[in-house]
């Protein structure tokens, strides 16, 4: 984000221009993944064409958080029943890690047992610095520019995004689904009606077509947004379904026209719904390194094809505002942010209701060789 000579030109595409594959890296055992991990070869393709096996390039593992799959406990002082009920979360873990230059992602896909899929991107390794003459902020005048922070004497960190946009082909129980915005409103109530001024109420508007599922989050605005198979029902007649449900994240503030801006213009929308196509696979479009934008997700949308009760491709994107801080140099601590994708009526009932408890001798103990 800074416009000067020396380094507005850095706007770089690590998926397209690079390749987030390629760049993947070996991971490290019980420092990238724990012990129990398992690993998977990745194979790739050298410039002669001929593949080439890489080991460790994926793990995975079962991760046990002490986090709570469920619970439920009654008093028998209030209702006569001493009841104390408490499941453990369990999470199969897929990870895989690629440094692209400088900067390292992290990409975990969570699995648990209760249908949720939550999708995890990490970000570490060396910010991008410039040099400076400037020692100390003290040496800093207030016309002065750093567009980023004082990092260490001479070094600045530049502010920058960051933003991974996942192309996601559901198939919610079939190929052919629907995308609804569930939107969440204030409703008043009339005089007399009751002791409450207002109340909530959820109305479910079924995109058509590609610009009515064009999104962008609003806090003070909120909605659910759902991915459903219109042909399939519960036995109580909902549609089966997943939503996608937002974390932290953060949009791009640059002006429509700005070049990079306009080549990454599939962060216009934090969502984005296209019928499903072959050729378009990769939001930034085939070309990535001369592109002007002419071949991205948002020029496929501008067609507004219709996208109800077809094979659709959910795409959203995570985002990452920094303003680097001395913390983050010379390498940076890991920063993390997600999405979900959860089960919406996809199961008839809770589906991890009847998981066993954990007892004592389930779990492993450990205990010292030898007392000093």
């Amino acid at each position: 984000m800074d416009p000067t000579d020396a380094w507005y030109f850095k706007t770089y595409m690590d998926a397209g221009e690079y390749g987030f594959g390629l760049q993947s890296m070996p991971l490290v055992p019980l420092n990238d993944c724990p012990r129990n991990a398992y690993y998977m070869d990745g194979v790739f393709t050298a410039a002669d064409g001929k593949p080439f096996v890489q080991s460790n390039m994926v793990c995975v593992f079962e991760s046990y958080a002490g986090d709570i799959g469920w619970r439920h406990a009654e008093s028998s002082a209030i209702t006569g029943m001493d009841i104390r009920e408490v499941r453990p979360k369990v999470t199969l873990v897929v990870r895989m890690a690629a440094s692209v230059a400088n900067y390292d992602y992290i990409v975990d896909w969570e699995f648990q047992t209760d249908g949720l899929i939550r999708i995890k991107v990490g970000l570490s390794g060396i910010l991008m610095v410039k040099g400076t003459p400037f020692e100390s902020m003290n040496d800093v005048n207030k016309e002065d520019n750093l567009y980023g922070t004082l990092l260490s004497e001479n070094v600045i960190g530049v502010i920058h995004d960051h933003y991974i946009t996942f192309h996601l082909d559901m198939d919610v129980d079939g190929s052919d689904n629907s995308f609804a915005k569930v939107h969440i409103e204030r409703q008043e109530t009339s005089p007399g009606e009751s002791p409450r001024r207002s109340y909530l109420k959820a109305s479910r508007d079924v995109a058509k077509t590609e610009k009515d599922a064009q999104i962008k989050l609003k806090l003070y605005d909120p909605s659910e947004f759902h991915v459903f198979n219109p042909n399939k029902k519960t036995r109580v007649g909902n549609p089966v379904g997943y939503k996608v449900v937002p974390g932290g994240t953060a949009a791009s503030l640059l002006d429509v026209d700005d070049p990079p801006q306009r080549r990454g213009a599939f962060t216009n929308n934090q969502i984005w719904v296209t019928p499903y196509n072959r050729s378009e696979q990769w939001a930034g479009g085939l070309f990535v390194y001369q592109s002007q934008g002419e071949d991205t997700l948002a020029v496929w949308s501008e067609r507004d094809r219709a996208i109800e009760n077809k094979d659709i491709v959910l795409w959203y994107t995570l985002g990452f505002h920094h303003v680097p801080s001395q913390e983050d140099f010379p390498v940076m601590p890991t920063v993390s942010s997600s999405f979900d994708l959860k089960p919406v009526n996809f199961f008839e009932s809770n589906p991890i209701l009847r998981i066993p408890p954990n007892l004592e001798k389930d779990l492993p103990v450990c205990k010292a060789d030898a007392s000093s």
